[in-house]
């Protein structure tokens, strides 16, 4: 490691491809918060490095918790950022061993979980081409390498399985008009990008045969958080008797939360809503609430895939 931690700053995505050189904590942490970097299994790995380099901080208990606080909801930043912290007692070359291991677990529960993924989805929907829709990103640029709920739709696509992946833009910072399009191009896979309030509606009239979504943090009950607009998807498949199917990793699981009612949601405050690229698409003074995240209870999840297993929740099954 030549002291510096490299990301993409995802908030230039489609324009252009800037890869971010940090070299600090509070850097890394206002790139956390202004979603540079983003997706739970992502900030994870990124809160990781951070540790390494807080052990040049010259306060390094302060900069370890201002890594660990950087957004409250995704469980694995505060997780990762403790796991290797519990090394770092040991100097830089333990820490950084326990980052790069927590970098090359994320990757391979990609992989894992995109084939377990779709193996289901094949059970659920039978061997024909699929049409997936799934909301916001959870794509290599979520997870490092091919992602949750994408990587899902990266094996169908990959196994000549995927006839369209039906995108939500993903109000208000566009996630999924910026990112998993971007991500989708770049594989070569066909897909459609689609307005949030139509999801609902398009699910109604046959439009897909598998909803798809990743999870920032799963509760002991099965209950999910997710981005904005998650719960209502989840709604409008249940009406539809679409199956519905979240995809995350072991690490997102967070058994000393009993509830989806005991996640913390972030309020990223009215700034995202009212203006759009520093555009203001709103009167001045207006009052916004923008919850990050909603939840999902377990009842409305057809399925939990990690990379280990497949937890039928709405079948009653439990972690």
């Amino acid at each position: 490691m030549d002291g510096t931690v490299e990301l993409i700053d995802q908030t230039r995505l489609p324009d252009e491809l800037v890869v971010l050189r940090v070299e600090d904590v509070p850097t890394l942490v206002d790139a956390i918060r202004r979603l540079a970097v983003r997706g739970a299994p992502a900030i994870g790995v990124a809160g990781g490095f951070g540790v390494v380099l807080a052990l040049r901080e010259p306060d390094y208990a302060a900069a370890v918790r201002s890594l660990r606080n950087a957004r409250p909801t995704a469980v694995n930043l505060a997780r990762m950022v403790d796991r290797v912290a519990a090394h770092a007692a040991d100097g830089f070359e333990a820490a950084l061993a326990e980052a790069i291991a927590i970098r090359d677990e994320e990757i391979a529960a990609s992989q894992r979980m995109g084939e377990r993924g779709a193996e289901l989805v094949e059970e659920l929907v039978g061997n024909g081409r699929v049409r997936a829709m799934t909301i916001c990103n959870t794509g290599g640029l979520a997870s490092v390498e091919r992602g949750t709920a994408l990587a899902v739709i990266q094996a169908l696509h990959e196994a000549g399985r995927l006839e369209e992946a039906l995108v939500l833009e993903t109000r208000p910072l566009l996630q999924g008009a910026r990112l998993t399009t971007w991500e989708l191009q770049r594989l070569g896979a066909p897909y459609r990008l689609v307005i949030d309030a139509a999801a609902s509606s398009l699910l109604a009239r046959g439009a897909a045969d598998v909803v798809v979504t990743g999870a920032d943090r799963v509760a002991a009950n099965g209950d999910t958080a997710n981005k904005i607009g998650t719960f209502g998807l989840a709604l409008g498949a249940r009406h539809a008797d679409v199956p519905f199917v979240v995809v995350a990793p072991e690490s997102t699981l967070d058994a000393d939360t009993p509830t989806g009612a005991d996640i913390e949601i972030e309020d990223r405050g009215a700034n995202e809503i009212v203006s759009l690229k520093g555009v203001s698409i709103a009167p001045s003074g207006t009052a916004a609430a923008n919850p990050a995240f909603d939840v999902t209870p377990c009842e409305l999840i057809t399925a939990l895939v990690t990379e280990r297993r497949v937890v039928r929740l709405a079948e009653g099954e439990r972690l």
